[in-house]
């Protein structure tokens, strides 16, 4: 693993347990896989196809399996809102950025429904998704809010 900056991260795989580790942000994501150094050291590549998400965690010992999966309301974070559906049934929602440059080639990134939860980021690759939907556009800069009208009776002490 090039550089020195590394993430927590919890692996969460189809049909084996999870793995916890430290991947770097900028080169974690590979041709044939994660990569994922493990806390004793040991530099691993897993597969796409194995992965059902990359969760980067605040703490490893947080129980994740406790973390909100959907939003209850309509979320205030700008980006897009959007559905995920696994190969194992779950549903889990997220916002994705409203920008095509930070489209990813392996997968997706996502901000979760809980923003005071463990995990603060995830990563969803496409191998492990059957149906992802956008469920609507939060902050869009096609409607613009209009300014606020100053009443007349208002003075302007700075005004020139």
């Amino acid at each position: 693993m090039a550089g020195s900056t590394t993430k927590k991260a919890i692996v969460r795989r189809y049909e084996k347990e999870p793995l916890a580790g430290y991947v770097n942000p900028a080169s974690y994501l590979q041709p044939a896989g994660i990569e994922l150094l493990s806390a004793e050291g040991k530099v691993s590549t897993i597969p796409y196809e194995e992965i059902k998400t990359v969760s980067f965690v605040r703490d490893f010992e947080s129980p994740a399996l406790a973390e909100r999966r959907v939003f209850h309301t309509r979320p205030k974070m700008e980006g897009l809102w959007v559905s995920f559906h696994f190969r194992d049934g779950e549903v889990m929602e997220g916002i994705l950025p409203n920008s095509l440059l930070q489209i990813e080639t392996y997968g997706f990134t996502l901000v979760p429904p809980d923003p005071y939860g463990n995990n603060q980021r995830v990563f969803i690759p496409r191998a492990a998704v059957t149906l992802a939907e956008v469920l609507g556009v939060v902050g869009s800069p096609l409607k613009k809010r209009r300014p606020k009208l100053v009443p007349k009776e208002q003075i302007g002490l700075f005004d020139e």
